[in-house]
């Protein structure tokens, strides 16, 4: 099933939240099945992109500029061995939604428990949102 996620640009210049398409396995009726769902999307693309990443590929002027409005140039290689752990990534996404690190709003309305039934259409937009403390130290 395709969803369509907002996700916001991390850039300085450019605060622009973006329609992305996601590709989910099965159709979750429950907010927990969606966390899960969208876990299992990040971890096998990000373990795919683990297992590619054998030739060192080169900047275009074009991919650097993107990257500089990011904060970061660089080559986008994670240089840790291991993968991600899948069952580790589904509790550690569930804990952070029931700690309220971050939100999840489908179609505008908040999720706010995981067991909550939801009904995801074709035109449903998802939006996550992580939140931020406001004041007090980094530790």
């Amino acid at each position: 099933m395709e969803i369509q996620v907002n996700l916001k640009s991390v850039g300085k210049k450019e605060k622009a939240v973006k329609p992305v398409i996601y590709e989910i396995q099965g159709h979750p009726s429950t907010v927990r099945e969606l966390i899960f769902a969208v876990t299992d999307a990040g971890v096998r693309e990000y373990n795919r992109s683990r297992e590619s990443s054998g030739l060192l590929s080169y900047l275009t002027i074009e991919k650097m500029d993107a990257r500089a409005q990011e904060g970061k140039i660089s080559f986008g290689i994670n240089h840790g061995e291991s993968k991600a752990d899948l069952s580790k990534a589904r509790e550690n996404a569930l804990q952070c939604f029931e700690d309220g690190i971050y939100r999840i709003f489908l179609d505008g309305e908040a999720l706010e428990n995981p067991d909550e039934t939801i009904c995801i259409r074709k035109n449903s937009v998802l939006t996550f949102v992580r939140l931020t403390m406001l004041s007090g130290r980094m530790w």
